[in-house]
């Protein structure tokens, strides 16, 4: 671990920061998409379904974390944090798909297509995607309108052709394919990697942070964004369907190319620790606001689901 972050918060003080930035994010998007009983309510019910349906928030967390490492205001990058959230679980919906990965179980709950049907999954992913884009561009705070744009602008690259879209057609295409470790690690770049990298970035930006300070929260990002992605693999091999709360196993079964069946788990582990340690390092110009970043790179090794 970086020398600048050998003192981090003990782990029931982070685990309080975790509820806190948890219960922040929750509240904010409360107020960013419909009630249930808002008209259509088929659709209202299905976006909230899955949006409130549990997680981590890593990727809100990442984007409010990254904003205070550079100085910036929370209230400030919580519109932008909440859009984060509002893409990732649109993905999570079309990923869950009959087809895409057609499963069954999502945060241990059944997918939004299994409750409401094919038709309309698709389309409370299609709305929660453009609700995320109004939320970041004209969400309540008094962040500049130059860097709201370049936000936006951000979090669209990563989600689209040349970030999770892309990548999750070349997994798709790499299906039951001879693949090596570049291939596989170009793909989940993409597909995983791209959108955390950006809510490290997007934060950054938000925050007010300078042209360094932004690079290397994005270089931090792209490293635990991979990092993630491994040990996904590694507990999908490893671990069981009520632990994770999605089904395990569904990669080998799909002939997914993975990085255990490519590398072997103890490679693939210590390429995962290796990404943690990049992160790290990007982290040492920064001071002792980036903690929070710290703990969240190292915790990503230590996930169990």
């Amino acid at each position: 671990m970086s020398s600048a972050f050998t003192h981090l918060p003990a782990e029931t003080d982070f685990e309080a920061y975790l509820a806190n930035r948890r219960a922040m994010v929750e509240t904010f998007l409360e107020h960013c998409v419909p009630s249930d009983d808002s008209p259509p309510e088929t659709i209202s019910r299905a976006i909230r379904y899955s949006l409130f349906a549990g997680g981590k928030r890593l990727r809100p967390i990442l984007v409010l974390a990254a904003a205070e490492a550079v100085g910036g205001r929370l209230d400030h990058a919580l519109p932008a944090a909440a859009a984060f959230e509002m893409i990732h679980t649109y993905s999570l919906i079309h990923d869950d798909l009959p087809a895409m990965d057609d499963d069954s179980l999502r945060r241990g709950k059944p997918t939004s297509h299994i409750v409401f049907g094919e038709a309309i999954a698709i389309l409370a992913g299609d709305g929660l995607q453009s609700r995320a884009f109004a939320v970041v561009s004209n969400g309540p705070s008094s962040v500049p309108a130059e860097r709201r744009l370049r936000a936006v602008e951000l979090l669209a690259d990563a989600a689209g052709v040349s970030g999770m879209v892309g990548g999750q057609v070349a997994d798709l295409e790499a299906e039951r394919k001879d693949i090596d470790a570049d291939g596989l690690e170009l793909i989940h770049q993409q597909k995983t990697g791209a959108l955390i990298r950006a809510a490290s970035e997007v934060g950054a930006v938000i925050g007010g942070g300078n042209r360094e300070q932004i690079a290397g929260l994005a270089h931090y990002g792209a490293s635990i964004g991979l990092a993630f992605q491994i040990i996904d693999d590694i507990l999908d091999v490893t671990s069981d369907t009520e632990t994770l709360g999605k089904s395990a196993g569904k990669d080998e079964k799909a002939g997914k190319a993975t990085y255990p069946n490519i590398l072997g788990i103890d490679v693939a582990k210590q390429r995962a620790a290796d990404l943690v340690t990049v992160a790290l390092e990007e982290l040492a110009p920064f001071d002792e606001r980036a903690q929070p970043l710290a703990r969240l790179a190292q915790r990503i090794l230590d996930r169990r689901s």
